[in-house]
């Protein structure tokens, strides 16, 4: 997997300051695109170890919330993994710190889909992560108002309430 940018206190992309990777590959394409350079698959570096580390590494600090996946798409099937391994690292070494995924798939018609039909690191990267804000970026619904995504359709999902519930659940503070 390559990856564009790490951001080592970013404030946008989740709540508190955050360390957010943004990986490269993505076959939406949405119109109006913030990071369209990222849909190349080997687009900027490739990820390593010694990216890991530095990831692990900005982490650590008490001021740092969480932990932000951003694309590029994660789900893509060529980064799957990878940030499925990060995001375990993630979750044993800072289990106070959130983490927080951003994807152009739609929880039910995609992730949960990919999940009936077995594809279990899809299951298993979702256990990981405590919010993911869902659904293609639309330019014609495009609104600089809402906190933490770029347009109306998009939404704000409490994964392991989801999860356990069986349904989807919103986030109140972004509903």
């Amino acid at each position: 997997m390559n990856y564009a940018v790490i951001k080592k206190t970013d404030v946008a992309n989740g709540i508190g300051i955050r360390v957010s990777l943004f990986v490269s590959g993505c076959t939406h394409r949405c119109k109006g695109c913030f990071n369209s350079e990222a849909w190349d698959f080997g687009y900027g570096r490739v990820y390593t170890e010694e990216t890991k580390r530095e990831i692990m590494d900005a982490l650590k600090h008490p001021y740092i919330r969480g932990f932000s996946i951003l694309g590029g798409e994660p789900f893509e099937p060529e980064n799957r993994l990878t940030v499925l391994d990060i995001a375990r690292s993630v979750r044993e070494a800072y289990p106070d710190k959130d983490v927080w995924c951003y994807t152009g798939y739609d929880y039910e018609k995609e992730l949960m889909e990919w999940i009936a039909d077995g594809r279990t690191e899809v299951k298993e990267l979702l256990e990981q992560i405590d919010v993911l804000v869902d659904g293609e970026f639309i330019e014609e619904r495009k609104n600089l108002r809402l906190p933490f995504r770029g347009s109306e359709n998009q939404r704000i999902i409490d994964v392991k309430a989801s999860l356990a519930s069986g349904r989807l659940i919103l986030l109140d503070a972004f509903t």
